[in-house]
């Protein structure tokens, strides 16, 4: 009887496995790896959106928490930055920083993709899709707040986020006349992510989250559990 012979081609992060033309992350396909930390982090992936359709209110009529819609992906990204928006501040007393104030305003920064999607502009850019099929701008328009999701890599595992509050600005228009090379021209979105009235700002994941919570990331926006856990005592 002839051997079967299999092929496993290298990768540098070792949460992919390649059999061939199959390639998918370890975790993503259900495969226990221990939990190793990244060193460095690259790319940009998986960009989903979901918009704020309403929000809570307390009994002074006060926001609370939001209430999204379904998750939508935002395909062609090709880069993110953002820049943390607020400093600390050290307050002094009996000759020395007696107290440091956090001041965290969420942040600032661009995305760039390749297009942005008729989906995105009419939900979250206010714009309207006439019944001829054709997007309409007014100045009038009302912009939309949403949760961003997206996705870094990392040498041992893939880094998701999402920034709960989120609002983009419109993005230029421009194009340039075609020559002996083509240029793609992307598009930038300016976007501003403030904290909720909850004070919830932004997550990640981390080598240590679960599955569940990894692989359901992009269905809807992460909600924290930070519920205190209880410890068992043997005697």
């Amino acid at each position: 009887m002839s051997p079967i012979r299999h092929c496993l081609y290298g990768s540098s992060n070792p949460r992919n496995l390649s059999f061939g033309r199959f390639s998918r992350p370890l975790k993503e396909a259900g495969i226990a790896i221990a939990n190793k930390k990244n060193k460095v982090k690259f790319g940009l992936q998986n960009v989903y959106w979901a918009k704020i359709n309403e929000w809570g209110e307390d009994t002074d009529g006060n926001k609370t928490v939001p209430a999204y819609g379904p998750s939508k992906h935002l395909p062609g990204a090709v880069s993110l930055s953002i820049d943390a928006n607020g400093e600390s501040e050290s307050f002094f007393a009996d000759n020395g920083v007696y107290y440091v104030i956090n001041n965290n305003a969420g942040y600032t920064g661009d995305l760039e993709i390749a297009l942005i999607t008729t989906e995105f502009a009419t939900e979250i850019l206010g714009e309207i899709l006439d019944n001829n099929g054709v997007l309409v701008e007014k100045n009038d328009t009302e912009l939309a707040q949403f949760a961003l999701m997206f996705e870094f890599l990392g040498d041992k595992h893939h880094i998701r986020h999402v920034m709960y509050c989120c609002s983009a600005s419109r993005p230029a228009t421009e194009s340039a006349t075609t020559e002996e090379s083509t240029e793609v021209k992307t598009e930038n979105l300016s976007l501003k992510a403030t904290p909720l009235p909850t004070g919830l700002v932004k997550s990640k994941t981390t080598e240590s989250t679960t599955d569940a919570v990894y692989n359901n990331w992009f269905k809807m926006p992460y909600n924290p559990d930070t519920t205190v856990k209880s410890s068992t005592k043997t005697s």
